[in-house]
């Protein structure tokens, strides 16, 4: 009998408390490999807390992560980025003066071992400029590297992130908004390009737009006060009555 994969993220009663308030409570997930997923709920539901919880960037109360199946609660958010992790963040978090290549191969730099050879120039490492130019190229910048990150647009800036995302080849991809300020058209774009990415990266989604949500992920989850209220395949979330009432405005 063949053995099932290994969750590709689980959390198991996932708690995160700030002096009094509970801003994650109690959350438990199990998401698949090459699942895509959305988390959704009303500002102040505790969705950004959660992925900081499940980057490591922010320490949790209780419960615990696993990280295709290791336990990585405690551990610290570079040792979870060599293990597949990836994120971007709502706020664009790029070196304005770099070019694109320049913050590309930074990001691509960072979890090889040339990261530690501070007197080497980088030419002597053509194929971080090979897989500089790859992601740059799977994002539809590839004609941009050679332009400074700051004249970019900001639609251009977003596809940056999710380039930088993408240089240490994530197994598991989190995209806080992807798509916040972007024109309806960068929007479009935006989805097109994470729609297209490798069907093996796991991706977890925040986002505000519902239609976006909808069309990027096949599952839904529902936060309200740091809670799962919600959780289940987009048409179940969708017809939800609570999901319709907290979320979506319905009477």
């Amino acid at each position: 009998m063949t053995e099932a994969p290994a969750l590709a993220l689980s959390l198991s009663g996932l708690s995160k408390e700030f002096g009094g308030l509970r801003a994650v409570d109690d959350v438990s997930l199990a998401v698949t490999p090459g699942e895509r997923r959305a988390i959704i709920g009303p500002n102040g539901a505790g969705k950004t807390t959660l992925f900081s919880l499940i980057s490591g960037e922010t320490r949790p109360t209780g419960g615990r992560i696993a990280l295709f199946g290791r336990d990585v609660t405690r551990l610290s958010p570079h040792r979870r980025a060599a293990l597949g992790l990836a994120r971007t963040y709502q706020i664009t978090n790029l070196f304005p003066r770099l070019t694109a290549l320049e913050n590309c191969l930074l990001a691509v730099q960072a979890l090889t071992p040339a990261k530690l050879h501070l007197h080497r120039g980088l030419a002597r490492y053509p194929a971080l400029f090979a897989r500089a130019r790859t992601v740059l190229e799977a994002v539809g910048l590839g004609d941009k590297g050679g332009e400074t990150v700051r004249t970019l647009s900001h639609g251009e800036q977003r596809q940056l992130e999710v380039a930088l995302a993408l240089a240490g080849t994530p197994r598991l991809l989190l995209l806080d908004e992807p798509t916040a300020g972007l024109s309806p058209a960068e929007s479009h774009s935006m989805t097109a390009l994470l729609k297209n990415l490798d069907s093996a990266i796991t991706l977890l989604v925040i986002e505000h737009d519902m239609d976006v949500a909808f069309e990027l992920t096949d599952r839904i989850t529902v936060l309200h006060y740091g809670r799962v209220v919600a959780d289940g395949l987009r048409h179940e979330v969708k017809a939800n009555p609570l999901v319709q009432e907290i979320y979506l405005g319905a009477p």
